[in-house]
């Protein structure tokens, strides 16, 4: 590991702080202890000497590295968020460091059942020599995104510790809540201040993401017919019933998760809940191309009058709930945001690749709100899992790449006023 960065060190204390978001919940945060750690980074960056350090009501937590050059450039924001997916626990994680990785399996100590492979993970094949950081087996890892958490708090002690290297004026932006897509609900853009950003919640190493899924979610309601079951012949309508064969009716070898890849969209239900007279189905819906996405609820209503005609009483209720677009539909206009980002990350050895995400990020919605946003690599992968891991290397290349990136923006004159 590189002496110059600290970056394994502050990464495994961070995952060991419980930040699990809570899908069911209606407060923001939606869980209460994704402030313990907003409170570990605040004390840090006023430790490292960064100015106009906060955290507010919603725990978000702002911080300036105020510019040491003399000319006027944009104001970057580099952003990542604090909760861990509710997919698997995050309650007392252990993270292991696997010094310089040499290609044989990994079994996870606390459950052995867990075997991290080449076969199933072909990304650690590029990582043989590597140190490598995974869980012990009953939970995820955190990687996602407190590797991009740790690598923006190291660059900004790096930075604080060495002004010899010019840069513009530098936000740095944690939210919570992204794995339950309410990440920048309560955002004040004024407060934030920033020209242009870019996240720093993407997987494998010189990974340029600007293109993500536009995304809607919708509920299904349908509706029954009540009796008594002992009196029910010819009268009763289950709504329960109903909706599982609105379930089983949707494609099967097309249009879902599992059967997709690329830029192919998806319906994916996500919850099923109700009784006799009323049962509900949560789906999401996903597509890069935002006229097609447009196109979906009809598909669902085609689906949900079939099920419902076969049924006298019987009734259904289609809500669709916009969630974001495609970020790319903003960074296209301002292409060079990408483009700076693929240049530091050649200026620090690296080949970079332009990607997309079957997903989305805060950078989506801060880009439709007014902060171009794309996505860099952190190197967190198998994310949402309890294989998860993160090379150590790759973290630390992602902090030259932001090293890189700053002085270039540096570079280009910039005239305009939030």
């Amino acid at each position: 590991m590189s002496k110059k960065y600290k970056v394994a060190d502050r990464f495994m204390r961070y995952v060991q702080i419980d930040t699990t978001s809570d899908p069911t919940s209606t407060s923001f945060p939606s869980s209460a202890k994704q402030r313990d750690l907003a409170v570990v980074l605040y004390n840090e960056l006023v430790q490292f000497g960064l100015v106009d350090v906060e955290i507010d009501e919603w725990s978000y937590v702002f911080a300036t590295i105020p510019s040491n050059v003399s000319h006027p450039t944009p104001t970057i924001c580099f952003c990542s968020h604090i909760d861990t997916a509710p997919d698997c626990s995050g309650t007392n994680v252990k993270p292991i460091l696997h010094a310089q990785y040499n290609g044989n399996p990994i079994t996870l100590p606390d459950d052995p059942t867990q075997v991290l492979r080449t076969e199933d993970h072909p990304y650690l094949l590029q990582k043989i020599g590597d140190d490598l950081i995974t869980a012990s087996g009953l939970t995820l890892l955190g990687a996602d995104d407190k590797a991009g958490v740790a690598i923006i708090m190291e660059l900004a002690s790096y930075l604080m510790a060495h002004p010899e290297i010019p840069h513009g004026p530098i936000r740095i932006l944690f939210t919570p809540d992204e794995e339950v897509g309410r990440g920048v609900e309560q955002l004040d853009m004024k407060k934030l201040n920033a020209h242009f950003g870019y996240t720093l919640d993407g997987g494998p190493l010189g990974d340029i993401e600007d293109e993500t899924f536009s995304a809607d979610a919708a509920t299904i309601s349908f509706y029954g017919v009540s009796a008594h079951p002992g009196y029910a012949k010819g009268k009763m309508v289950n709504a329960i019933k109903l909706a599982s064969e609105f379930v089983s009716s949707l494609p099967k070898e097309s249009w879902s998760p599992e059967t997709t890849a690329h830029r192919e969209g998806f319906v994916h239900p996500t919850s099923i809940q109700g009784a006799l007279e009323k049962a509900s189905v949560g789906l999401i819906l996903r597509d890069h191309n935002t006229e097609l996405l447009a196109t979906y609820p009809e598909k669902l209503h085609a689906i949900a009058r079939q099920v419902v005609e076969a049924y006298p009483g019987a009734r259904y209720e289609i809500e669709i709930q916009e969630q974001y677009r495609n970020m790319k539909e903003i960074l296209k206009d301002v292409p060079f945001v990408a483009q700076y980002a693929a240049q530091a990350m050649k200026e620090v050895g690296l080949t970079p690749k332009q990607a997309i995400i079957r997903g989305g990020t805060d950078g989506s919605r801060l880009s439709f709100m007014g902060l171009p946003c794309p996505n860099i690599f952190t190197g967190e992968m198998a994310i949402h899992s309890k294989l998860e891991y993160v090379s150590v290397q790759d973290m630390e290349k992602a902090i030259d790449t932001l090293r890189a990136l700053v002085q270039i923006w540096q570079k280009h004159p910039w005239t305009q006023t939030l």
